[in-house]
């Protein structure tokens, strides 16, 4: 009898009060270090199918990255017989997951160890490594990026790759860094971020830096056209190959869902007017920024103030 598996988890990561860009890590335990919940099946489904026909454009690995991805294997195919065994069967080299039926040879992998860890779990997994410049990505499975691409991004230092976000720069590139030459083997730290898209999509490689106006979005009808999209991020560092896992679960949640309350309306409006200029603008908010506060400012009643 496999174990039910649980509803989907609700991460309402945006804050009221002035906007602070912030790492805000915590440390979690390590059964929590992946999510598997009721829309695995959907998700791995969606997964298989990019890999089949977008494989370059959502895994990519850089040579000197073999280690790291051959530990990642490892140590996932490792935890999850260990923490869900209702879900996941492990005998020898021989890995059985009982949600999709599928059985894998870990002595001979039929992919790329880091693909097939990415089959395994709903997170996109990302591979950090010791390089001159600091830090530097060097492969990934990818499968559901937040308005990036894989291959503009794969082998540049984090600095680089983060080069683009407002504030990034000059607040956290320095923080991060030192982050990632600290972390110890045994902590897993994890972070949530938020955005407000108009596309509920999981695979999104564009739409950053939109301006123009949607007119098609209105006070009545914003609940219906935007959503809250949500990353859980892990970071875990591999201790054979002293690479950083990065892992980040997506969620995409109907903007209802999450303001169904008037006082997390309101929290959430409080949060959409705390965001400079220039987050709006790198989010691509610009457009319904006033249509989405006053659809919530609608259901937060009184309390919100202007």
């Amino acid at each position: 009898m496999i174990p039910p598996l649980p509803p989907e988890a609700i991460h309402l990561s945006f804050e009221p009060g002035p906007y602070r860009m912030a790492m805000g890590l915590v440390t979690v335990p390590e059964p929590a270090w992946f999510e598997i919940d009721a829309l695995y099946p959907a998700e791995m489904a969606e997964r298989r199918a990019l890999l089949a026909t977008r494989h370059p454009e959502v895994f990519g690995a850089l040579p000197g990255s073999e280690a790291a991805r051959s530990e990642t294997l490892a140590r996932i195919a490792e935890h999850l017989p260990r923490v869900h065994p209702g879900w996941f069967h492990r005998d020898g080299d021989r890995l059985t997951n009982r949600l999709t039926q599928e059985s894998w040879d870990l002595a001979a992998p039929p992919c790329d160890p880091l693909e097939l860890a990415g089959r395994l779990v709903q997170e996109d997994l990302c591979l950090i490594q010791h390089g001159p410049e600091g830090p530097r990505f060097t492969a990934a499975i990818l499968c559901f990026p937040s308005r990036w691409r894989l291959h503009e991004k794969l082998g540049k230092p984090l600095a680089a790759v983060h080069g683009s976000v407002p504030i990034y720069p000059e607040r956290l590139a320095n923080p991060v860094d030192r982050f990632m030459r600290a972390l110890k083997p045994d902590r897993i730290a994890s972070r949530v971020n938020w955005s407000l898209p108009d596309d509920p999509a999981l695979f999104q490689p564009t739409g950053k830096w939109r301006t123009d106006a949607d007119v098609t979005i209105t006070p009545e009808n914003a609940g219906e056209r935007l959503f809250v999209r949500v990353e859980r991020q892990t970071l875990r560092r591999l201790p054979e190959s002293d690479a950083v896992l990065f892992g980040i679960r997506v969620h995409s949640y109907s903007l209802p869902r999450i303001a169904a309350a008037p006082e997390i309306a309101a929290r959430l409006a409080d949060a959409v007017r705390a965001l400079p200029y220039g987050v709006l603008h790198y989010k691509s908010m610009l457009p319904f920024r006033d249509a989405l506060l006053a659809w919530l400012d609608a259901r937060a009643g009184p309390q919100t103030v202007t």
